[in-house]
């Protein structure tokens, strides 16, 4: 028996825009749930789990970027693509920092949308991959698991999100090595965009929080490196 599609949540209280993007998802061979606002949206959430949601900012009753703020908060790590004809750069950043995955300006194609999607889609599957193989990395009490997308620290589990997770797991990968923003921007979000990198500070700062500063140093001027040796495989 096949898998079921993944399912999109879309959220816009615009009854136009939502029913042109929901056809063309559905189209695309997604299924979809729609949602008129932010409080709809964390009900559908919370009831349908979906694998991606794509999130308009300015909506009434609750907007875009409290939705995404309330979600990070209950620790729920559905990629998030925000939508908004706000255009400034502050907006985008605010967005990314705040826990979006992605950004689309209105007015968009449907088609770029659908490709947003799958591109996130991908990277949850593969979040954080190195060039070897192992699926398992550990350092001291320190473990993370690829395939389960799960951390532990003293046998203690760690809520990361996919993004902190993809951080933790690509530095792991090359302990002692010093891995720039712009490469880290690139290989855990895919993005060459500059506007992106704090965005990756953001997701350091939360892996710092959940696991203590002694795993990952800050080398001024070049980026970020794992302190320490890396163990392959299982235990």
């Amino acid at each position: 028996m096949s898998e079921p599609a993944p399912l999109i949540l879309l959220v816009d209280d615009d009854d136009a825009i939502r029913a042109g993007l929901a056809a063309a998802l559905q189209r695309a061979g997604f299924r979809v749930e729609q949602a008129r606002n932010g409080l709809e949206a964390i009900r559908l959430v919370e009831s349908r789990a979906p694998d991606v949601i794509a999130l308009d900012i300015l909506m009434p009753e609750l907007d875009g970027r409290e939705v995404v703020r309330r979600l990070r908060q209950a620790e729920v790590w559905t990629p998030i693509i925000m939508l908004t004809q706000i255009s400034a750069t502050g907006e985008k950043i605010a967005s990314l920092e705040e826990g979006a995955d992605d950004f689309l300006n209105k007015p968009f194609d449907s088609y770029e949308l659908i490709a947003r999607v799958r591109a996130l889609l991908r990277r949850q599957a593969v979040a954080g991959r190195p060039a070897h193989l192992s699926s398992v990395l550990s350092s001291g009490p320190l473990r993370l698991e690829r395939e389960t997308q799960r951390v532990w620290l003293g046998g203690q589990p760690v809520a990361l999100s996919n993004k902190a997770f993809g951080v933790l797991a690509h530095l792991m990968s090359r302990p002692n090595a010093v891995i720039s923003r712009e490469q880290l921007l690139d290989q855990v979000w895919g993005w060459d965009d500059p506007t992106g990198i704090r965005t990756v500070d953001v997701r350091i700062a939360e892996i710092r929080r959940k696991l203590g500063d002694e795993y990952i140093e800050t080398v001024p001027g070049e980026g970020y490196r794992f302190v320490g040796s890396v163990r392959t495989g299982g235990d």
